[in-house]
């Protein structure tokens, strides 16, 4: 992954890695960052941010602070902040986020939302 996009995006402390052939079945909740370089069929979500490696593969929804991809993700990605698709990076699914960032060679199939949503109470408050 460039280094550009670890530096801006990354804020969090890198403490869960997936290593390169590993498999992992079951949904993932982590403290801060997490990086998968393998292959994991479940839910990933993680407080600050995930990043699923040029050989990383998630099949089931990712969602974090941040979410810099370069492998592939088949299933919803969901971003409080950014969502970053680099050169060889496919994405099956939709993408929820305040940021979305795609260079050129990506592949996405989905819809992206990129709207605030609001909660019920504050819809109430509003009217």
């Amino acid at each position: 992954m460039k280094n550009r996009s670890n530096a801006d995006a990354r804020g969090g402390e890198l403490n869960t890695i997936i290593g390169k052939g590993t498999q992992i079945k079951g949904n993932l909740k982590v403290q801060n960052s997490i990086r998968i370089d393998g292959s994991v069929h479940g839910d990933v979500h993680s407080t600050d941010t995930v990043i699923v490696g040029k050989d990383g593969e998630v099949r089931g929804q990712v969602r974090g602070k941040h979410v810099l991809l370069a492998g592939k993700v088949q299933g919803n990605v969901m971003a409080s902040d950014q969502v970053y698709l680099e050169t060889k990076a496919v994405i099956q699914g939709d993408i929820r986020a305040a940021r979305l960032v795609v260079d050129e060679g990506a592949l996405f199939d989905g819809k992206c939302n990129m709207s605030e949503e609001k909660s019920p109470v504050q819809q109430k408050d509003q009217e």
